[in-house]
């Protein structure tokens, strides 16, 4: 899920970058099961599950903030027997720690990932993000490529200003009044036309779910015992225009394979900067789902978990 919970403060908070001291506790482990980690002064949660060897694949959540729950109840049972999946929340999220001192930014993300794979005493990782989790993988293979195996993005956002254009382009269409105040409530030196946030939860979600009972279905399940998303990351990133221009443009630094998978009924991380990315790429490959949305492993979990598992299990 990508920002929703920004839709009522987005220009609210200023993006931190605060430097923290690198400490990781000595409990970081690999064997099944939850586990907890300090790691750049905040505790982490991940849960190991599946396959007790190969390369670790580290699913990276969407949101900000959302947590793996989701991932980990719909596509996780078919990805488990093939895979050696650890599902982590990010700093802020799920069940990981909420940083006193709001210490949040994409750097700090990309070097917790880092410190994990170091405490975990692995030489090399496979990654899994949604969403803005395709943010931080994108970010994390070129900042580590020699780390990660194979990387694989599922409604990747690579361009947040061509998306956002796209979006735009749709609410233009669709609601010519609304539109407007999205060109309005655009932040000062925005690459893109208009903010599409500005247009209301309802537009947002209906870019996201083709079906209402998808986002039923991912309500639900990122409620579960009560890990809700706070928002407090995504403003933190986002607000006062924040990664609002972030745009990739380190393609040569993913040497590794790379597979993109695309919902061509999600309005949100719209299709064609994806293809741009792939077109970019070394080594990469998209698959596109004809009627699917944001959650295509929960619109179509066995064909989503087969495509992900031939890819990273090669």
């Amino acid at each position: 899920m990508f920002l929703r919970p920004l839709l009522s403060g987005l220009a609210a908070l200023a993006l931190l970058a605060a430097a923290t001291a690198v400490r990781a506790s000595s409990e970081a482990s690999l064997a099944p099961g939850a586990h907890h980690a300090v790691i750049n002064d905040v505790r982490l949660w991940y849960r190991v599950a599946g396959r007790e060897e190969g390369t670790p694949v580290v699913f990276l959540h969407g949101g900000p903030g959302q947590g793996s729950q989701t991932f980990a109840r719909y596509a996780g049972p078919a990805l488990e027997p093939r895979l050696r999946m650890v599902y982590l929340d990010q700093r802020g999220s799920g069940r990981s720690e909420r940083p006193w001192n709001d210490a949040y930014s994409l750097e700090l993300l990309v070097d917790d990932l880092e410190q994990l794979r170091q405490a975990w005493g692995v030489e090399r990782i496979s990654l899994i993000g949604h969403s803005f989790g395709t943010i931080l993988a994108l970010e994390y293979a070129a900042a580590h490529p020699e780390r990660v195996e194979r990387l694989a993005l599922v409604a990747a956002a690579p361009d947040l200003p061509a998306a956002m254009d796209l979006q735009c382009l749709r609410l233009e269409r669709l609601e010519p009044e609304t539109y407007l105040r999205a060109v309005e409530a655009r932040p000062d030196g925005s690459r893109a036309r208009c903010n599409p946030f500005a247009a209301g939860r309802a537009f947002i979600d209906g870019a996201m779910f083709p079906e209402p009972a998808t986002q039923r279905l991912v309500d639900e399940s990122d409620a579960v015992d009560g890990l809700r998303n706070t928002g407090q990351i995504g403003q933190a990133l986002f607000g006062a225009g924040g990664l609002m221009d972030y745009r990739f443009d380190r393609h040569a630094r993913l040497t590794m394979p790379v597979l993109v998978i695309a919902g061509l009924a999600d309005f949100q991380t719209v299709v064609e900067p994806q293809r741009d990315l792939v077109h970019d790429l070394p080594d990469a490959r998209i698959v596109e789902y004809p009627g699917r949305g944001h959650f295509m492993f929960v619109e179509e979990p066995a064909r989503f978990a087969a495509d992900v598992a031939e890819f990273l299990g090669r």
